[in-house]
């Protein structure tokens, strides 16, 4: 598949692939930055700050705070971006996000021939790959994958919330029948508290999926659903933009035009 920027991976050895490790954001350079604007249904009082990943394990993964993200983020968090700019900066966010994802799975070492004869020591994605978004919100990361990795295959879960218990049931779940053999590229844009998401690992892992090889995509996150899901799974990769007490939660209304 032709995606690119990825680490160099020795598999001669047949050793499983280590893991990139992301640089994490300066918890203290975001924490004294100008935070994001929030909308009208979030508090506004000093406590909502961005936070750091202390405490949560090396499995949760910040992408590099630069102010690109950080414009990115505010334009999703303010309530007053027209539904154009919100759809076109959240695609910009998630292709972020997505290609960074894609930093963590293995590809072998390879040698092609150029047009002029020579020889070059290149890298090729290994097979094995895939893409699974939780239904509906996570259908929005879909395109930027596919945009990065034209042919790889995606799955899907449906799961909704018992508003009362917030208990999460899993209503419908699609996969490619070897899944269980390859690497998953979760995709959920929001985590909140991170109930649906333990769900759909669940379902993954009935399906014969190892944790070690989900890698969740996500653009924001709070600590309590990041700390949720690590508890539950410490195996699994959690890859996002931000670790904030509040959510943009509005975030699938507003891309698909449901508010």
């Amino acid at each position: 598949m032709p995606c690119h920027n990825q680490q160099l991976n020795n598999v001669s050895s047949g050793q499983e692939h280590p893991m990139k490790q992301v640089r994490f954001a300066n918890s203290s350079s975001s924490s004294s930055s100008v935070p994001a604007v929030l909308t009208n249904s979030e508090p506004t009082d000093a406590t909502t700050q961005p936070v750091s990943q202390d405490g949560l394990g090396p499995q949760l993964k910040l992408l590099p705070l630069n102010d690109q993200i950080r414009e990115l983020q505010t334009i999703i968090r303010d309530k007053t971006t027209s539904r154009g700019d919100f759809v076109f900066c959240a695609d910009r966010l998630i292709r972020l996000v997505v290609e960074e994802g894609l930093n963590q799975l293995p590809y072998s070492e390879c040698t092609v021939t150029t047009p002029t004869g020579y020889k070059y020591e290149g890298v090729k994605f290994e097979r094995g790959n895939c893409g699974v978004s939780i239904m509906r919100s996570g259908e929005a990361m879909e395109q930027g994958l596919r945009d990065c990795c034209r042919s790889i295959r995606i799955g899907k879960i449906l799961i909704q919330s018992d508003e009362e218990t917030q208990k999460a049931k899993v209503y419908y779940a699609k996969f490619p029948p070897d899944v269980y053999r390859r690497k998953v590229l979760l995709m959920y844009p929001i985590l909140s508290t991170g109930n649906t998401v333990i769900e759909a690992v669940r379902v993954l892992i009935e399906h014969g999926v190892q944790p070690r090889h989900i890698i969740l995509l996500s653009l924001f996150s709070t600590p309590h659903g990041a700390k949720s899901i690590i508890q539950e799974f410490p195996d699994i990769t959690i890859l996002t933009t931000e670790v904030h007490p509040v959510a943009p939660t509005h975030f699938g209304q507003r891309y698909f035009g449901t508010d």
